[in-house]
């Protein structure tokens, strides 16, 4: 009798529960070869479901080796037996008794090679014999009384096809009949006989066929293009298709015998054909079968509990995760993990899997499926095929429809159109830019997607009404978060909204909470003038008008965060900076939770120069030079492997490049424009300071390729993007963070490749030119180079009195 745990050990681990089961009836076998043997019988999921719970329910089938039972469990008894168990019985033949080492199946029950052969009266002599043939009817024949036909199969297809097709080659309709059934004669006269009894079957009618091999026979004589030949149309839907399933006495198409299946969906109530039965044997559609939380399994790569898309030597992995073959893409041409198109079998990116362009055909803007980047050509000007293409009612283009209805693209005009338009019928002026944009995105889809957001749904139907008006202020009132900042940039992007700087924004936001958090009013009131009157107030000076650069950012937020510290220490212990003493301040110096200690020295020297505190020291530590080890040596291994890794994204390799080689912060980096990148008299120059540095060749290439290729990530609101490395939102480059973390997983430490390759540069380079070409401060310059003993000012000292003496 089975259990509860055995019936939830049999779904969870089905190969388990039968080695287990195995082990219990053989003593002598170890598990390792036990388990070898089940995981080769057992197969897939549900065959390995299905062996351990019929094993579970009746373990002695193991012992006695009786059906009925599944076939299966003979297949594991056979091949235990041959792994030399001696307690596991064979499979008996259900009839004779007799052991078998291979066995035959009817319904549940074994058979031997002797008692499993059907028995029929012979239709030629009439005896019970072993049915040894059937003749052209289809009638049974014991071997003795075959229906010979002594004419050449292929002398009778060439009289028939010349009746079509006079001048068509013999050669040809052999070869063709040969391959349809390339190792059974028997077979190829069948074929023979079919289609002498009704010869429509090749000029359409070929859904009648009683054989499935003569529509194999019809697609080949199509294919060397023997005119005459009419592939047959699926009876039902009527598409001329490949018609190779019985229904009705029929051959009809895949999806209408899915169609005549349809059931619903014991669990979701959706009708379609079911993927498989539940344990009471109701119908689960394949939605169903493949979110069962039992059908899922820890990916092997992520580690996350997902569906199986295919099982390594390592174990089961996830669609995510699923290793893809490293191929010339056809489309682009970049060596990079490629899928095989359905349309064309060529190998395609993830970057061109159906990335839309202008095809060179139609001039229409569709999913690129063939053709090389700069001549794409869409799917239905690839394979003009009417079983894949079906227009759209609406725009009348050929579309791949799953669904009755307009296609995604109508769709997502008509869903735009209701939210945008105000009372009077028509689209606000200043939003038709927004409409036009959305509506002409590449991926029609995913704008549908992201409108079916409520939040995103519901402020586009605002500001298009005009209850919410079109500014950055009103926008500004909606709780934060990515949706509304992603809101604001395609506003920005489409020209709706002026450009402002959001990092400056976010940082007075930030402020504003800083200063409010702290506990006292004279707290407050100290904070307020630190952050308003001196931190943000140089930020701005700095910025001259421009976007407010990341590490400046960082720099004020420490600064501010440092203030607060001090200053909720202070009150917690009742104190304030015009009563705390050097002793006070001391304590908090060596107290373990201290926090920014050397930004905290920066708000103290404030205080003290607007007389908010008295009698304090807190002196500014100075820089002495790298605190963190210098390898030169790796830095350069970690240069040469992005130079020549082709496998690493290009963008990656010449952003670490620029780290590794130029001190670039991942800040500076992804701020750069195609513009910095100068080709002048045959030379390539980037720009990183006042004067440009030119570029070795091997960096030349991925430079050139980066600004020729750099695509937007955006997908909503995409307009021709200046920057070297765009970003996630359209018109904005990629995020400092987003260019470190992908810096980082190219195995380069960052500020000590930085400091390295600063070092490096210090020893060869004066501190000016370092200052004036890589774009760093003259004092920081200066500083590096005195830390790498490289004083470029005793030199040049030294230069001008050889040439006083010369003179």
């Amino acid at each position: 009798m089975i259990t509860a745990d055995q019936l939830d050990r049999a779904v969870a681990d089905p190969v388990g529960l039968i080695t287990d089961l195995v082990a219990d009836a053989e003593k002598e076998l170890d598990m390792e070869t036990i388990r070898a043997v089940v995981t080769a019988v057992a197969g897939g999921r549900a065959k390995s479901r299905s062996l351990a719970k019929a094993l579970a329910i009746r373990p002695a089938d193991l012992t006695d080796g009786r059906s009925p039972a599944p076939r299966a469990i003979g297949d594991l008894l056979i091949e235990l037996r041959k792994a030399g168990t001696s307690a596991i019985a064979p499979p008996t033949c259900a009839k004779c008794g007799k052991k078998l080492r291979t066995l035959q199946r009817e319904d549940r029950d074994w058979y031997c090679s002797v008692c499993g052969q059907e028995r029929a009266e012979c239709t030629a002599c009439g005896n019970v014999r072993r049915i040894g043939f059937r003749d052209r009817q289809g009638l049974p024949r014991c071997k003795m009384c075959p229906d010979a036909d002594d004419r050449d199969p292929v002398t009778v297809v060439h009289e028939l096809i010349t009746t079509l097709n006079p001048d068509a080659d013999r050669d040809v309709r052999a070869q063709a009949l040969r391959r349809t059934a390339p190792h059974r004669p028997t077979c190829r006269q069948r074929i023979v006989w079919a289609l002498e009894e009704n010869p429509r079957l090749l000029t359409g009618d070929g859904y009648l066929a009683p054989h499935r091999a003569i529509l194999n026979f019809i697609d080949l004589l199509h294919e060397v293009g023997v005119t005459g030949i009419v592939r047959p149309a699926c009876p039902r839907c009527h598409r001329v298709v490949r018609v190779d399933k019985p229904l009705d006495g029929q051959r009809v198409c895949r999806n209408c015998i899915a169609k005549s299946r349809i059931e619903e969906c014991v669990r979701c109530g959706a009708q379609r054909e079911p993927a498989t039965c539940d344990a009471q044997g109701r119908p689960l559609c394949p939605n169903c079968l493949i979110r069962d939380p039992a059908n899922r399994e820890t990916c092997t790569v992520c580690g996350e509990s997902r569906m199986v898309s295919c099982r390594t030597a390592e174990g089961p992995v996830c669609p995510n995760c699923r290793p893809l073959p490293i191929l010339l893409c056809s489309i682009c041409g970049r060596t990079a993990p490629c899928m095989l198109a359905k349309l064309t079998d060529l190998p395609c990116c993830g970057g061109c899997d159906r990335r839309p362009a202008h095809c060179i055909v139609c001039g229409r803007l569709r999913g690129i499926h063939s053709g090389p980047a700069d001549a794409p050509v869409c799917g239905p000007c690839t394979t003009p095929d009417a079983e894949h293409w079906r227009p759209c009612p609406t725009c009348g283009q050929a579309e791949r429809l799953h669904t009755p209805g307009p296609c995604p693209r109508c769709t997502l005009k008509q869903r735009l159109h209701e939210l945008l338009v105000t009372g009077t019928g028509s689209i606000p002026p200043k939003l038709r830019s927004l409409y036009e944009a959305l509506a002409d995105t590449e991926r029609a889809g995913t704008a549908m997607r992201w409108l079916s957001n409520g939040i995103i749904s519901t402020v586009l139907s605002d500001l298009g009404s005009g209850r919410r008006p079109l500014t950055h202020e009103s926008l500004d009132e909606l709780p934060e978060g990515k949706v509304v900042e992603h809101i604001r940039s395609i506003l920005v992007a489409t020209g709706a909204l002026p450009k402002r700087d959001e990092q400056m924004v976010r940082l007075e936001r930030h402020v504003k909470d800083l200063v409010t958090s702290h506990t006292t009013v004279e707290g407050r009131k100290i904070l307020h003038q630190y952050a308003t009157w001196h931190l943000l107030r140089r930020l701005r000076r700095r910025s001259r008008g421009k976007e407010t650069p990341h590490n400046q950012l960082q720099v004020t937020r420490q600064h501010l965060r440092a203030a607060v510290y001090l200053l909720n220490w202070l009150a917690g212990r009742n104190l304030t900076l015009a009563t705390c003493r050097q002793a006070d301040l001391e304590r908090w110096m060596t107290s373990d939770d201290v926090r920014h200690r050397q930004e905290a020295g920066h708000f103290v020297r404030w205080a003290l120069s607007r007389k908010i505190a008295r009698d304090l020291t807190f002196p500014a530590e100075r820089w002495t030079g790298p605190s963190q080890p210098m390898d030169d040596e790796a830095r350069w291994h970690t240069a040469r492997r992005l130079l020549h890794d082709d496998p690493l994204k290009p963008e990656d390799r010449l952003a670490g490049l620029l780290l590794l080689l130029y001190a670039q912060w991942p800040a500076a980096i992804s701020r750069l424009t195609a513009n910095h990148i100068e080709e002048t008299d045959g030379a390539v120059r980037i720009r990183l300071g006042a004067v440009p540095v030119e570029l070795p060749v091997p960096v030349v290439e991925l430079a050139l390729h980066q600004v020729e290729a750099r695509r937007s990530h955006a997908v909503l609101g995409r307009t021709d993007s200046p920057w070297l490395f765009p970003g996630g939102q359209p018109g904005r480059p990629i995020s400092a963070w987003a260019m470190r973390e992908r810096l980082r997983k190219l195995g380069i430490r960052l500020t000590e490749a930085r400091s390295t390759a600063l070092f490096q540069l210090a020893t060869e380079l004066p501190a000016a030119v370092i200052a004036r070409t890589l774009g760093i401060d003259i004092t920081v310059a200066v500083k590096w180079q005195r830390t790498a003993a490289g004083d470029w000012g005793a030199y040049a000292a030294e230069i001008s009195r050889r040439t006083t003496i010369k003179d």
